[in-house]
């Protein structure tokens, strides 16, 4: 936060000191403005990188920055886009599933908050706890590698689908392997390739607000199967197949986004039955199993290892465990689903790139790679602990019933004096909630958009993740007090 910040407040001022400069002139060296504005070099650079994308200054590697010769404007007449609302809609009576995509969901994990605002709503790990050395590391052998340029094979590189199958564990092979870019494309993949517009599709309930953006993109209908402390509960997982006829069924066995849970021992079989006696593929977000905690124990295989009859499409990512910008992921699948999977992909991305592959491979099989996910195991459970301590001490009025094992968040439920007149007064204090959190500086994921259908009762999901460290998870808890009693004076407790 504070190097985005510096990084705008410096374009600000150099922007407004460019008239200093003829047109073509040579503004200071690099050297010259960190000493000068006592700042990182690497914040200098960004800011000139910003007046260079709006046209300000030129760079030239080894010479400086230097002011553009302005141009000529020319008044354009005012622009006119109403017509795009009847171009937009003028045939959605006849979709089965409007077409229009509500992303809020997703964006308030990927939105950087104000500066000032502690981040528990973030999706991805600190920069503090991202790999970056190795990854910096990776991408310059990666650049080294004959043919690293070149077109990689559609699929993706031999090697890596390799990699990905032997750490998916069973009998899957590399050949049942793609490459994809990232989670949320394998996602968007599997959705296409497994139901046509207007099906309905099987959604854990709550589950991943950008899961369910995807399968309404596509005009899908998501229909809710609740989830308790073991995961997806088979009895209701099968009576919704009864009901819908429906074809898919997307969950996240392990470490549940939000609720945490692990599907139980005795459940995995009986999902992966009850959805090949329906005809149905079951799609495995196995999304954040590198980001165990170090008090995990032994994880459960994926489903898709042991699935010799093609029920499972696995998608798998290294995105969580490494960086927003290390996107890829697998898909893996068995049987002529495979091919529908590969075509689809082709279609939309053509193949992910061979830079981002090369460095990828790099990076898994280096020493560094065991040495990183052994430090955030170790560092996640500290995250883990000291904001299910903080939350326990100054908001007991918060329930916390399940305190996960893996992954980077915890879900909460809000009072139920907050919301069991009516569903939507819940709604009105979980959003009034979550307003008054980033007015006290503390910006957190409101349960609604983790609903498919109306929600049982108001929730807050929060991330542990995404901050500097376990100072600032006990001020944001101290913030969140404050919100607390302005919203639910009536829960008020003596903490």
């Amino acid at each position: 936060m504070q190097e985005r910040s510096s990084v705008g407040e410096l374009a600000d001022r150099l922007r407004g000191e460019l008239d200093r400069y003829s047109p073509g002139g040579k503004l200071p060296s690099s050297r010259a403005l960190v000493e000068r504005f006592r700042v990182s070099p690497v914040t200098v650079s960004r800011a000139l990188a910003q007046l260079a994308a709006e046209g300000l200054v030129v760079t030239r590697p080894g010479a400086g920055a230097f002011r553009t010769r302005p141009t000529r404007a020319t008044a354009a007449p005012p622009a006119d886009t109403s017509w795009q609302e009847v171009a937009l809609s003028a045939d959605g009576a006849a979709d089965l599933v409007p077409r229009s995509v509500d992303a809020s969901g997703v964006t308030v994990s990927l939105a950087a908050p104000p500066p000032g605002v502690i981040e528990f709503n973030g999706g991805y790990l600190h920069p503090s706890l991202q790999p970056e050395r190795a990854m910096a590391a990776a991408l310059a052998r990666a650049g080294r590698r004959p043919g690293a340029w070149g077109r990689p094979p559609m699929e993706g590189l031999p090697e890596l689908r390799e990699w990905f199958a032997r750490t998916i564990g069973g009998t899957l092979t590399a050949a049942e392997v793609l490459v994809s870019a990232g989670g949320q494309a394998a996602l968007t993949t599997a959705l296409r390739a497994l139901a046509p517009p207007g099906a309905p599709a099987l959604v854990e309930s709550p589950t991943y607000p950008g899961m369910l953006a995807i399968a309404r993109s596509a005009g899908l209908r998501p229909v809710p199967v609740p989830v308790d402390a073991d995961g997806v509960r088979p009895q209701l997982l099968a009576d919704a197949f009864r009901a819908t006829g429906a074809r898919v069924f997307v969950c996240q066995p392990l470490f549940q986004n939000p609720t945490g849970a692990v599907l139980a021992a005795d459940r995995r079989p009986q999902v992966l039955r009850i959805a090949r006696e329906a005809g149905a593929f079951v799609v495995e977000d196995d999304f954040v199993r590198r980001l165990a905690h170090e008090d995990a124990g032994q994880l459960p295989r994926p489903l898709v290892a042991d699935d010799p009859d093609g029920v499972v499409v696995h998608v798998g990512s290294l995105t969580k465990a490494t960086s927003p910008s290390l996107r890829v992921s697998a898909l893996a699948a068995r049987g002529p689903v495979l091919e529908r999977l590969r075509a689809i992909q082709v279609v939309d991305t053509f193949f992910v790139p061979r830079p981002l592959q090369e460095a990828a491979l790099e990076l898994v099989g280096s020493p560094a790679w065991p040495r990183h996910l052994r430090t955030v195991a170790a560092e996640l459970r500290a995250r883990r602990d000291a904001m299910a301590s903080a939350l326990r001490l100054r908001l007991p009025g918060l329930d916390l019933p399940h305190i996960p094992s893996g992954g980077y968040h915890l879900w909460l439920r809000l009072p139920d004096g907050a919301g069991d007149a009516s569903r939507a007064v819940g709604s009105q204090t979980e959003a009034a909630f979550t307003a008054a959190a980033l007015r006290a500086g503390v910006a957190l994921a409101p349960g609604r958009p983790y609903f498919s259908a109306e929600p049982p009762a108001a929730h807050v999901r929060l991330s542990f993740a995404a901050v500097a460290g376990v100072e600032e998870i006990a001020e944001g808890v101290r913030r969140l007090r404050a919100a607390y009693d302005e919203t639910l004076p009536a829960n008020r407790s003596t903490a």
